[in-house]
C-alpha cells in the first residue's frame, strides 16, 4: 500500500513533465504514422502553394500518394510541383488552380476537372487548408477521408482577434456536423486545431511549432481518421485544455489576460506569453 502512495505522486509528476513538453493532444501524440493509409491514394489539398500546404504536398508525395494541387496562384504550384518528389512525381502530381471565392459554377467545374484527373479512383483525402473556406453546395466525392486545417482559436477564446476566432468556432461546428451527416456513407472528417505555426513570412519572439512538425502530426491525424486534433507548443495546448475540461478556470483565464492581449496584439507584440498573465508583453 505504501508503494502505491510514492508511485502515485511520481507518475503525477512525470505526466505534468510530459504535458509541459508535448506539442499536441495526448490522443494524438501517441500515435504512429500508417504509411499505408496514402500510399497509391488520391490527396487533394487547396492552398498548396505555400506554409503548411506545401509542406503537407511534399509529406503525401513521399508516402506514395497522388496529388491534386489547388491555389489561387498557379506559378507557385508549378514551384511546389518541381520540389515534390516520390513514388508518383512528377507525372501524377496534378495543378489545379482554384479560387475557392470565385462562386458556385466555378467550384463545380473544380470538383469535375479534380475527379477527372484520375479516372475511376476520384478522390480519397481533400484537405481545406486554403485560407478561404465557405459552405457550398458543391462537394467533391471523397471516398475516404475530409481534413480541414483549423485553428486553436476555434476551441479557446483569442482576445484581440475576435472575428478570426468567431470563424474558426464556426468552421469547426460546420465540419463536425458534416461529419456526423456523412458518417452512414464512410466519409470521415478530421478537424485539425494548431497553435502558432511557424512560417516563411513571420518574425516573432514567441516559440512556434515548424510547419514541417505541423504537417507531419496532421497526416498522423488522417491516418488514423481522428476527428479532432490539437498541435502546439505551450502554453497554447494547456489553455485548450483547460477551456474544454475545466471551463471556469479556462474562462478566468482568459478574462484575466484578455485586455492585455489586445493590446499586445495591437502593437504587434507576443500574444502567446504567459507574461500576460502578470502584466507583461514582449514585442516582436
Amino acid at each position: 500500500m505504501l508503494s502505491l502512495y510514492i508511485l502515485f505522486p511520481i507518475l503525477v509528476i512525470l505526466y505534468i513533465i510530459k504535458f509541459a513538453v508535448i506539442d499536441a493532444d495526448f490522443t494524438l501524440y501517441s500515435k504512429k504514422l500508417k504509411r499505408q493509409e496514402f500510399e497509391d491514394k488520391v490527396v487533394w489539398i487547396t492552398g498548396a502553394s505555400r506554409g503548411i500546404g506545401e509542406v503537407l504536398a511534399k509529406q503525401f508525395a513521399s508516402l506514395g500518394a497522388k496529388l491534386i494541387l489547388s491555389a489561387r496562384n498557379e506559378a507557385e504550384l508549378e514551384r511546389v510541383k518541381s520540389q515534390i518528389s516520390g513514388k508518383h512525381a512528377p507525372n501524377e502530381v496534378k495543378i489545379l488552380p482554384l479560387d475557392l471565392a470565385s462562386g458556385e459554377e466555378s467550384l463545380k467545374e473544380a470538383v469535375e476537372k479534380a475527379e477527372a484527373f484520375f479516372p475511376g479512383i476520384g478522390v480519397d483525402y481533400m484537405i481545406h487548408n486554403a485560407a478561404y473556406e465557405r459552405p457550398k453546395a458543391a462537394a467533391v466525392d471523397v471516398t475516404e477521408e475530409s481534413l480541414k486545417m483549423s485553428s486553436a482559436a476555434g476551441k479557446t477564446p483569442a482576445p484581440g482577434q475576435a472575428m478570426y476566432c468567431a470563424s474558426k468556432f464556426a468552421l469547426n461546428g460546420y465540419f463536425h456536423c458534416l461529419r456526423s451527416e456523412l458518417f452512414q456513407k464512410g466519409i470521415k472528417v478530421t478537424v485539425v486545431c494548431p497553435g502558432p505555426i511557424e512560417t516563411s513570412t513571420n518574425v516573432s519572439t514567441e516559440k512556434r511549432l515548424s510547419a514541417e512538425r505541423c504537417a507531419k502530426l496532421t497526416i498522423i491525424a488522417a491516418s488514423h481518421g481522428l476527428k479532432e486534433v490539437w498541435i502546439s507548443y505551450q502554453p497554447v495546448l494547456g489553455v485548450m485544455y483547460l477551456v474544454q475540461y475545466m471551463p471556469t478556470i479556462g474562462f478566468w483565464l482568459m478574462d484575466k489576460i484578455g485586455a492585455r492581449r489586445v493590446e499586445a496584439t495591437e502593437k504587434k507584440g507576443n500574444i502567446y506569453s504567459l507574461g500576460l498573465l502578470f502584466g507583461k508583453s514582449k514585442k516582436e
